[in-house]
């Protein structure tokens, strides 16, 4: 009898144990919305797995019914805004809206390098591919991020050739493996542009001012914040390393202090900016993230508002990873999103119509 009781105490407190250390970690997901990663940068860790800790938090909720135990309640209460916060991973309801007169795709490319889940024996035969692709579905305007071309010479030609009818605005670095950069291609008046360089970094972002319609003019930022630099391939390698696991923990600290001061550069510029301004692009962090979070305060997520299913976009790390958003003005209408189907990189393109409403001309 004293054994059974001995097991019996060791039982749970395991279980209080582990439902403590999830616990933890799933609240500290939840500041991740919060809390700016570049004086904390260790909770945008917890917001990557946000997904994997409310499975987690929701099997130990399963286990303290059938366990009876007292911790159901704590458990129950803190998957409550779980629960709210899982629209921004998966949308149930089809909004079954017709689709709005203005197109618009977002594209992280990924230097035209990843052919269906293997690296690219041709990237300039891959390009030709994305852009055939990208012109079948006719969009209005097209962002596309990591774009690749060996030489910044031949960008003019290689935009005109393969977008026709499309008014093309890019801001490409050179370096010795090519030019790479972000593209933004409009068949609707661009009248005005320019770009933010992001300090200590080859990432940016690119602003245009779009008349969408007579009355309608909007900006719109195709921005590719700081890339983490590493694959789930090499973080799995770099378990087995331990130089290795240091040298991904800093390229991950690094990145996550350096994105707060990008994304405040983005806001300042949209603050200024005599028209309403769509952000868009590769935001390279989660919805629990204080990016996301902070981009979306005076917006709208196109995801959200009009789209079905998981959101996903990162492809290697589907159904949970989406990382590349469109947001929008308030009092403009996302009418259709999808997350396209393309085996042209290792993101998924994203795809929206918009109605477009009045708005302030550009002088």
């Amino acid at each position: 009898m004293a054994e059974k009781k001995k097991r019996s105490f060791f039982s749970r407190m395991l279980f209080f144990l582990i439902v403590t250390v999830v616990s933890a970690a799933l609240l500290l997901s939840y500041s991740a919305l919060f809390l700016n990663p570049e004086k904390v940068w260790f909770v945008t860790l917890a917001g990557l797995v946000f997904p994997l800790l409310v499975v987690l938090e929701a099997v130990l909720l399963i286990f303290s019914i059938f366990r009876r135990s007292s911790l159901f309640s704590w458990i129950l209460a803190l998957l409550i805004p779980a629960f709210l916060l899982s629209g921004r991973y998966v949308r149930f309801k089809d909004r079954g809206a017709d689709e709005g007169p203005v197109r618009i795709v977002s594209y992280n490319v990924g230097l035209f390098a990843h052919d269906g889940g293997k690296v690219a024996s041709d990237r300039l035969s891959l390009a030709d591919s994305v852009a055939r692709f990208l012109v079948r579905t006719k969009p209005d305007v097209i962002c596309l991020q990591e774009f690749f071309l060996p030489s910044k010479a031949g960008i003019d030609n290689w935009l005109k050739t393969h977008f026709p009818g499309y008014h093309a605005e890019y801001y490409i670095l050179t370096g010795k493996a090519g030019s790479a950069g972000n593209v933004t291609l409009s068949r609707r008046p661009v009248l005005h542009k320019g770009k933010i360089d992001f300090e200590k970094s080859t990432n940016m972002a690119l602003f245009t001012d779009i008349r969408l319609a007579d009355s309608t003019v909007i900006r719109i930022y195709n921005c590719h914040f700081e890339s983490y630099n590493i694959s789930p391939d090499s973080l799995i390698h770099a378990l087995g390393d331990e130089e290795e696991v240091e040298s991904t923990g800093r390229k991950m600290k690094k990145s996550i202090r350096q994105r707060p001061a990008q994304v405040d550069e983005v806001v300042r510029s949209a603050a200024e900016s005599p028209v309403r301004s769509m952000v868009l692009g590769d935001f390279n962090d989660t919805p629990m993230s204080f990016t996301y979070q902070r981009l979306r305060r005076a917006r709208k997520d196109a995801f959200m508002e009009a789209g079905k299913g998981f959101g996903a976009t990162y492809m290697r790390m589907r159904p949970f990873f989406r990382i590349d958003y469109m947001l929008y003005p308030k009092d403009l209408e996302a009418k259709t999103f999808s997350v396209l189907k393309a085996p042209y990189s290792d993101h998924a393109p994203l795809e929206a119509t918009f109605s477009t409403e009045p708005n302030v001309t550009v002088k």
